[in-house]
């Protein structure tokens, strides 16, 4: 008993584990940004609640990720992967994608343009979904199998902390910086997800 407790504290000491911590907290964060958090930006800039439904539907894109996943799984990100690796390549693409279009959503007026909101936001959530499919399966690849169950767990974690960053943290820098700092902010976390691969084998 007390060797296969020491087992798994080696196991919990093992840097990979918190390569999938930062991972599954980039991967969190997007979501409420395409949901709650904008559905709150939305009623506060006047928009009806129909419409307000309707943005629902960018959410389609994390059911239909299959769709696209073999693509992902198995065509080069030029010159990415030849740089980093096909997932750690993919993963940084996407990131790099998933930054830029944060902030540009942010920089949008529903109130005005209820339609820019809405490309972008879709944009958002496609690239989220791209890069959940990465994660995933770069996880199973980086962890050994023992590791598994132990990765499946810090990349849950990891993912409700991004979760709690991208609707809480956003409503929090929305109070005091607006919608478009408040975006900008969450833009610049995605940069934990860079960083957290940039130092993964």
């Amino acid at each position: 008993m007390r060797a296969a407790g020491r087992g798994l504290a080696a196991l919990w000491r093992e840097p990979r584990l918190a390569t999938v911590l930062g991972l599954g907290f980039a991967s969190g964060l997007p979501l409420p940004l395409t949901f709650g958090t904008l559905s709150f930006w939305l009623a506060e800039s006047g928009v009806s609640r129909t419409a307000i439904g309707l943005f629902a539907l960018v959410g389609t894109a994390y059911s239909l990720k299959f769709l696209w996943a073999p693509l992902v799984d198995g065509l080069p990100l030029p010159p990415l992967t030849r740089w980093f690796g096909r997932r750690r390549g993919w993963t940084l693409g996407v990131q790099a994608a998933l930054i830029a279009t944060i902030a540009a959503l942010g920089v949008t007026d529903p109130a005005t343009d209820p339609a820019a909101t809405a490309i972008a936001a879709l944009a958002v959530a496609f690239l989220s979904a791209t890069q959940d499919i990465v994660i995933d399966a770069y996880r199973i690849e980086l962890l050994p199998p023992e590791a598994q169950g132990m990765g499946a767990a810090a990349v849950q974690w990891g993912y409700r902390g991004g979760m709690v960053a991208g609707s809480a943290g956003a409503l929090y820098a929305a109070a005091f910086g607006g919608w478009g700092v408040a975006y900008a902010v969450m833009a610049g976390l995605i940069l934990v997800g860079v960083v957290t691969v940039l130092l993964s084998p």
